[in-house]
């Protein structure tokens, strides 16, 4: 293979490389859908902790207990999640009992360990968020 035919290989490959983002799957991230966390429910309760992220980077973080917003920057695999403080009060909506110490606990480790991501990728049809800790999380589908 000639010089200019490697140099327009690897152009091309660059090329797909940017344009298919994380992975080479070809897939954006999901703007606007119900992310749920790949987790074994917390009882007692059903809540499971749900990320929304809309294509203006405006977020919503749903934890075990709590809900906080956020801002999400994403960029070719790259994401950064600054959220806001968890609320004081427990959520008026949720019966009693549901926020016991280790879920208020949860959420606390759960929003740190959002906040230290810094890539995301699909795999096997789910979106991984990468940091200290990697989280998976998939479509919700209700």
């Amino acid at each position: 293979m000639t010089r200019n035919n490697e140099l327009v290989r690897g152009t091309v490959v660059a090329l797909l490389l940017i344009l298919c983002g994380p992975g080479l799957s070809g897939e954006p991230f999901p703007f606007d859908q119900e992310l749920l966390l790949d987790a074994a429910p917390m009882q007692p309760g059903k809540r499971m902790p749900i990320l929304t992220v809309e294509s203006n980077g405006n977020a919503r973080i749903e934890l075990w207990c709590r809900t906080v917003p956020a801002r999400v920057e994403l960029s070719e695999g790259e994401m950064k999640i600054e959220a806001g403080p968890l609320p004081e009060e427990l959520p008026a909506m949720q019966s009693a009992g549901q926020c016991t110490p280790e879920r208020i606990q949860a959420d606390e480790q759960m929003l740190a360990a959002l906040t230290q991501v810094s890539n995301w990728s699909w795999q096997d049809g789910e979106i991984l968020l990468v940091g200290p800790t990697t989280m998976k999380f998939r479509s919700a589908t209700n």
